[in-house]
This record gives C-alpha cells, sequence and structure tokens, in this order.
C-alpha cells in the first residue's frame, strides 16, 4: 500500500519513515513538511494511506482532510490527546496513534489500515457538513487563506489565474474556472459567462446581457441568461 507522511516535525518523520521500512505492505512515496505540497502529491499519485499530524502551521490535519477530495485511509499520528472524539466522526481515520509511539502500537494500526475499508472520506453525519461547506482555501505565496464562501461574490478567469473578489478583498491564484466551480454551491453560484462565475445573491440589477454586483457590470452569455433567470425570485 503506497504511504505519505505527513508533519512538520522532523524527527517525527525520520521516526515514522524508519518504523514504516519494516513493513513490507507499506512503500513509503512521500514525506512531506508542508500540507500544500502533499495535497499536489495526492491530485497527482495514487496514495492508500496518510500518517498526519494533527497540528502544523496555519493549517490542522482536519483541515487538510477537508480539502483533499476523497481522502484515502489516515492514521492520524500528535501528541494530543484531545481530539480522538472529533477524529472518529471522519471515517478515513481509521487510528489515532499518540507520541511517542512504540512499535507494537504502530504495528497495531497498520492492522487496523489494512482491514478497513476504502472509503470516501466522511461518515454520514460528516457528509452533511460537507454539502454544506462554508469555506474553501487557496494557496497564495505558500500560504493556505482561508475564503469564507458566502464572502464570494465574483470569480473572473485571467489567463492561467483566477480572480476571486470577496467582500473584504480580492485574490489572484493559480488555477482555473473550472476546478473552483467544483468547490461552490451550486444553488449559491452560477458561471453566467465563459470568464465569469457570480454570486446570484450578490446581484443588484440585470439589464439586457449584463448583471450588476457591486460596482461590477459582469456580461451574462446568450446560453447562460435562461439558467440566471430561473434562478431569481420574480414577482
Amino acid at each position: 500500500m503506497n504511504c505519505i507522511i505527513l508533519d512538520d516535525e522532523e524527527m517525527a518523520r525520520v521516526i515514522l519513515e524508519q518504523m514504516i521500512s519494516n513493513h513490507l505492505n507499506l512503500n513509503l512515496v512521500g514525506s512531506f513538511s508542508n500540507a500544500m505540497q502533499a495535497i499536489k502529491f495526492l491530485n497527482q499519485n495514487q496514495v492508500g494511506l496518510i500518517f498526519l499530524d494533527i497540528h502544523m502551521p496555519d493549517f490542522t490535519g482536519f483541515d487538510f482532510i477537508q480539502t483533499i477530495k476523497n481522502p484515502p485511509k489516515v492514521i492520524l499520528v500528535t501528541s494530543d490527546k484531545n481530539f480522538a472524539i472529533e477524529a472518529f466522526e471522519y471515517v478515513c481515520i481509521v487510528d489515532y496513534l499518540v507520541k511517542p509511539i512504540d512499535v507494537p502500537r504502530f504495528d497495531k494500526a497498520i492492522v487496523k489500515a489494512e482491514l478497513a475499508p476504502k472509503t470516501d472520506g466522511s461518515s454520514n453525519e460528516n457528509k452533511e457538513k460537507e454539502d454544506t461547506v462554508n469555506e474553501f482555501y487557496v494557496n497564495i505565496d505558500r500560504r493556505l487563506i482561508k475564503i469564507e464562501i458566502a464572502s464570494v461574490s465574483i470569480v473572473e478567469a485571467k489567463g492561467d489565474y483566477i480572480l476571486i473578489k470577496t467582500d473584504a478583498k480580492n485574490y489572484t491564484v493559480h488555477s482555473t474556472l473550472k476546478k473552483i466551480e467544483e468547490k461552490l454551491p451550486k444553488d449559491q453560484f452560477l458561471k453566467v459567462h465563459r470568464s465569469y462565475i457570480i454570486n446570484t445573491r450578490k446581484i443588484i440589477d440585470i439589464e439586457d446581457n449584463s448583471v450588476l454586483i457591486g460596482k461590477d457590470v459582469i456580461p451574462v452569455s446568450r446560453s447562460n441568461r435562461q439558467e440566471l433567470m430561473k434562478r431569481l425570485n420574480l414577482l
């Protein structure tokens, strides 16, 4: 089973790497101190198990799980005993190891990981939370910035980048309109043009083939106008 480590402590990674090397059925394919590096790796590689620390700079293990789509099995490795109850709300979390880890306890966790069925990341209760997720994270200057979905008014494609306009400020992110469209709730956001997604709840005015959001006039393509009109609560 391919596995990775995500822990900001170098010594913790070294210990885990040694323990993993003693299991012939585990194949360590990556060891990361940075969450964004791990996310990029997971987007490009098949991984069956993650050894995940809870406390990392600007990002928790739970944030990490919620950020990746269809997370694989996870063994939490932490010095904090206080999150065990929260941890097991996630079906993808198969065990909870408290540092320092001894070999018999580690071996037991591996057995649990091998026997656990493949999951899509969370329990039914947590699925409901995912369906009503309130934020997403963007990578700006190697930092993960949280953006509240309700604050987003416009998303505009600009070549290889997208401009996200919120109530407070604007963010330029290396991504595509399609990727962010998948993150936004469909009942609230609509792609009205090949270069624009809008928050329909932020519309101030509609005239001909454009909408006014704040001070921005956004074009609406003919093919998307009918869907936009369906979304409006017309008298």
